[in-house]
């Protein structure tokens, strides 16, 4: 139901607080069927003096179905286009955060699905205005109220309709002075009061302030999936990058394989690794149709990807999975052993996971699609490639940090540099101690017609792509040495985890042909995303949090993607740039923590905290 357009927000309300404003940030507590994001969208549209970007964080107990939205757009004209572009860009109905860019991305939409009170306290965010206009937010713990102060700007503003005394207290005591009281009742609604207030404490809490850069100039070392996606992300942002790469070319390391897969992780009690996984493919579908779309811009195939259960134990584990989470057809579906062997084509050993989006992509050309895209957008020259350069030394001076090759010559300097570089990021003295691990894998390739042709991506126990230019990808070994040239062993076994999962079939005689590459892995299986701690920096806390963790001034990390650097480069680039521009992050404050490169530091401080400290 639409409601009273005197609840909408008008064009004068929010403009006479964004205007001149680079950037804006505004938090609605209800966003129902989007009545009051499509008005904010034409206010904010509309305006000339509009800020260059308007952050809109919304929450919501579940996605709304398209058909709702639909209906709401129907009843004013004037949004039937700002309907049609974000049904396009409308997310699976999972829980947690969803970032959506609209509007050649000034306009981003970051939808926060779950209990409201909870993804309350997720949001990390400097918040220009809160409207809390409809009912959701009286079913919150009153306490959670104060939670807004805490993610208040200065001068904010809030507009809250029905509120009681209790409330009014909790706010008040949170840090804002309510002005008047406006009687919004209609003939349908006679409760409906927005008292307006403005973020004015009496006492300003110390902490630690976010660390925004205003000299937008940054070194990325690394031009595989991490370097390409960061450097996309900050040009986007106007900033100026110097990237550089010890190849000829990008892509020639971990991201140099034929074919890589991409798709989701699931788990029973969706724990954090399961949570970032989904966030992170979702992200990348998205990120990926803006650059142009899968097989268009680069090569790949959204063709799907079956994952087929171990054996019938664990078969009987994901079934059970599937009944508890319920998840939308979209986005995972549990297939049994018929219906399983009818979508790939041929016989599989049991039933097993379809993701309809999922499938494969050939990294490099994903990479050079990024790096292009970086170059289309300029209107000036913001990247300056050095490939075929060593990055073998980093310095800082004064406000800046040099980098140096092996032979003493300087390459660029820059107030940010960002490792992109896998384990060789470890031959820095700042970044030695991060617990990372180079990660054999062998990938063996087939030719065409020497396994079953498969429709979607098979894996498992191994993997199977669809055949691109005559070849099949199948693997990947997971060996502990350093070896780089092709192993029968690690072909072997291989061929023998394949045939496993696609009964009926046996490997032969085939040549030895494939690719090595060397994964980089974390201690705890997360990628190291965000400013690099300084183990030899002064903390004052006596029971430190990582933000109080000392850091190096403006180095930071994209490492440890492990197998998954297809999904997890674009969120990844897309949560760093947020920190380095003071934007909402697209994920969940816990979330973010747990890909925090001080993480490994705070635990082994904890360790050696002596007892009853």
């Amino acid at each position: 139901m639409i409601p009273n357009p005197v609840t909408v927000p008008t064009d004068t309300d929010l403009a006479l607080h964004w205007r001149e404003r680079d950037s804006f940030v505004l938090l609605d507590s209800e966003f129902g069927s989007g009545e009051h994001f499509f008005a904010a969208w034409q206010a904010w549209r509309d305006d000339p003096q509009r800020p260059r970007q308007l952050h809109y964080l919304a929450l919501l107990p579940q996605l709304a179905a398209l058909h709702d939205l639909q209906q709401a757009a129907e009843r004013f004209p004037e949004w039937q286009a700002m309907y049609a572009e974000l049904c396009s860009a409308w997310p699976p109905a999972v829980p947690g955060f969803h970032r959506i860019f609209l509007q050649h991305e000034q306009l981003v939409l970051t939808l926060m699905i779950g209990d409201g009170a909870a993804c309350l306290r997720q949001i990390v965010a400097k918040v220009d205005a809160f409207q809390m206009l409809g009912r959701s937010w009286k079913a919150w713990p009153v306490a959670a109220l104060g939670t807004l102060g805490k993610l208040a700007a200065q001068h904010a503003t809030l507009d809250i309709c029905g509120l009681e005394a209790a409330a009014r207290k909790q706010l008040q005591q949170a840090g804002f002075v309510f002005e008047n009281d406006v009687d919004n009742r209609s003939e349908s609604d006679t409760h409906s009061i927005i008292s307006c207030a403005r973020f004015a404490p009496r006492f300003t809490a110390r902490s630690a302030a976010a660390i925004i850069h205003g000299d937008r100039r940054a070194i990325i070392i690394g031009a595989g999936l991490a370097g390409s996606a960061a450097c996309q992300r900050l040009v986007q942002r106007g900033w100026s990058v110097d990237l550089i790469e010890s190849h000829a070319v990008p892509a020639q390391q971990a991201s140099g394989n034929i074919a890589g897969i991409f798709m989701p992780v699931l788990s029973r009690d969706d724990n954090p690794g399961s949570r970032l996984s989904r966030s992170a493919y979702l992200f990348a579908l998205q990120a990926w149709r803006r650059l142009g779309g899968i097989g268009t811009t680069f090569t790949g195939a959204a063709c799907g990807v079956l994952q087929i259960a171990r054996d019938a134990e664990h078969a009987n584990g994901q079934q059970q999975l599937a009944a508890f989470w319920r998840y939308p057809a979209d986005y995972a579906q549990w297939l049994d052993q018929a219906a399983a062997s009818h979508l790939a084509g041929c016989p599989v050993s049991d039933g097993g996971w379809y993701f309809p989006a999922a499938g494969w992509v050939q990294p490099r050309s994903l990479c050079q699609a990024m790096l292009d895209d970086c170059i289309s957008r300029q209107q000036t020259q913001r990247l300056q490639t050095h490939f075929g350069r060593h990055a073998a030394l980093l310095e800082r001076k004064q406000d800046s940090w040099l980098i140096r090759d092996q032979h003493g010559t300087e390459i660029a300097s820059a107030p940010v540099v960002i490792l992109a570089n896998a384990c060789d990021a470890l031959q820095f003295p700042q970044a030695e101690d991060l617990p990372l691990t180079a990660i054999r894998g062998q990938i063996t390739y087939i030719k065409a017609g020497q396994v079953p042709a498969i429709a979607p991506v098979i894996c498992g126990e191994a993997y199977l792509t669809p055949a691109y230019e005559g070849l099949c990808s199948a693997g990947a070994s997971y060996d502990k040495d350093m070896q780089q040239t092709l192993r029968q062993d690690s072909q072997d076994d291989n061929l023998t985890r394949l045939a496993n999962i696609l009964p009926g079939w046996q490997a032969g005689a085939l040549p030895l042909a494939g690719r090595v590459g060397f994964r980089c892995v974390a201690s705890d299986r997360l990628p190291l995303v965000g400013a690099l701690p300084d183990k030899t920096g002064a903390c004052a806390v006596r029971e430190a949090k990582l933000k109080d963790l000392a850091r190096f001034p403006g180095l930071y990390s994209l490492l440890g993607y492990a197998s998954r650097g297809l999904i997890w480069a674009p969120l990844a680039a897309e949560l760093l740039v947020s920190q380095l521009n003071g934007e909402p992050l697209p994920i969940e404050a816990d979330l973010a923590a747990a890909l925090d490169p001080a993480r490994f530091l705070l635990k082994k401080q904890r360790r050696s905290e002596p007892p009853g400290r």
